[in-house]
């Protein structure tokens, strides 16, 4: 299975890029022993048009040109769940992984958010919280999320889960 997290817009140069891709390269070297092929990030551009709807649906259409087909999209967005926990999102890559899905992309939209299409199509909706939160941040915490969700796939002591 490869995992793509797909964002709109660019990452400028800076801390948060450096963590982004830190938590990307981690994912790609853990994932590989837990048959992930791969875990790339790729950045669409942010739609020049006029109206909001219209920008939602351009990028919208180049993030759902990233999903193959039996491909899971995961699309984070304010209006998605903020109560899964880790160790349920675990459980969830790791069924779609056994069910040889060929692909995991993770959505993360633009200023204006996701297009309805996008949210549609996702088999999962997920929402770091009620604040808003700036776009760099929201990738960092999707990559380790997504990083956290291969080290307990491993056994990995990097989560320490519940105390019980």
């Amino acid at each position: 299975m490869r995992l793509v997290l797909a964002a709109v817009g660019r990452l400028k140069a800076g801390p948060e890029r450096e963590l982004a891709s830190r938590y990307r390269d981690r994912a790609a070297q853990l994932g590989r022993g837990l048959g992930f092929s791969t875990c790339d990030s790729v950045e669409i551009p942010e739609s020049r048009a006029r109206r909001a709807l219209d920008r939602c649906a351009e990028e919208g259409t180049a993030l759902g040109a990233l999903l193959p087909p039996g491909g899971v999209l995961v699309a984070y967005d304010e209006r998605g769940r903020a109560d899964l926990g880790s160790d349920a999102l675990a459980d969830r890559v790791a069924a779609w992984r056994d069910a040889s899905r060929p692909a995991l992309v993770v959505a993360i939209g633009g200023p204006d958010g996701l297009d309805a299409s996008i949210r549609t199509r996702a088999e999962l909706i997920l929402s770091f919280g009620a604040a808003t939160l700036p776009h760099g941040l929201v990738r960092v915490l999707a990559l380790e999320q997504l990083y956290r969700s291969l080290t307990i796939l491993a056994g990995h002591p990097y989560h320490r889960g519940e105390a019980g």
